[in-house]
């Protein structure tokens, strides 16, 4: 965590992988977030990621294409509570942007999709470049977002939307649904996030908390961690349910970027792991 005056910084700082999540970046997200809340000079948060996206979502080539730890595809019969175990920690990693006292605001350039959607929405304001991306596309096949913030953000129907195709839309798209603050062009997306940043800097630390303390208290009443644990439970099933087992060794025979583009495409057939004939795509 770095300081300008009041402001606390955060930057994801993977970009040779386009801030993939691994093992080390939640905690480490988790820490600077901490150090920032209990630090008395700071007002706000801003989280960014560094290059030419914020996140690409879990790293696949460590996750999918090879196995990674070991947790987030086991051996039959698996472990669900170990699984639960490693998906519960990160969630909560994550969360910690939506727990700490003060006020976090995410900048979005290039990509905020999977994984990295969920780090992204549980800031408390997301501001995106109007040509950048966001969506949760492991919903098409492996995955469940942990955190549920898109049903929060979006309401029941655009939710929907959204994780029934795993679609990814543009920042103005996210704008307008909803889904984030909103999007400004790439070019000014720097000067508006630290134009909203100074303007909050400006008050005083505990209207701050108390102001979202009391936003979060009215969310967190319909029932929101329950939420995030049957996402969390489900999000484990995604990936050892047949077609989860299926799109893992996809991605062992062929690499990652193969699999996710017949996943998204919806070129493959899951259930029967084949490729789907055209009259059916």
């Amino acid at each position: 965590m770095k300081k300008t005056g009041a402001i606390g910084r955060i930057t994801l700082n993977r970009p040779e992988v386009m801030n993939a999540i691994d093992d080390t970046l939640p905690v480490e997200l988790a820490a600077a977030v901490a150090e920032a809340d209990a630090d008395p000079a700071v007002h706000v948060m801003v989280l960014s990621g560094k290059g030419r996206a914020f996140c690409a979502g879990y790293d696949l080539t460590y996750y999918a294409e090879g196995n990674g730890n070991g947790q987030a595809t086991q051996e039959m019969p698996w472990d669900p509570i170990q699984d639960y175990r490693f998906m519960w920690t990160n969630t909560q990693h994550f969360m910690s942007l939506w727990r700490a006292v003060k006020p976090v605001i995410c900048k979005v350039q290039g990509f905020a999709v999977a994984g990295g959607s969920d780090i992204a929405l549980c800031a408390d304001l997301t501001i995106m470049a109007d040509d950048a991306l966001i969506g949760y596309m492991p919903a098409r096949v492996w995955g469940c977002p942990t955190t549920a913030m898109w049903v929060y953000r979006l309401g029941a129907e655009r939710a929907k939307r959204m994780l029934f195709t795993g679609d990814k839309i543009t920042g103005r798209e996210a704008a307008e649904m909803g889904l984030v603050l909103e999007a400004v062009h790439a070019d000014a997306l720097d000067d508006r996030v630290e134009a909203l940043a100074a303007r909050m800097a400006s008050v005083p630390v505990n209207q701050l908390a108390m102001q979202k303390l009391v936003i979060n208290q009215a969310i967190e009443q319909t029932g929101l961690m329950q939420t995030q644990r049957l996402a969390t439970i489900f999000d484990g099933i995604t990936r050892h349910s047949p077609e989860g087992i299926h799109f893992k060794e996809r991605a062992e025979a062929v690499g990652w970027k193969q699999a996710v583009d017949e996943r998204d495409q919806g070129t493959w057939d899951w259930t029967r792991n084949e490729e789907l004939p055209r009259g059916n795509r």
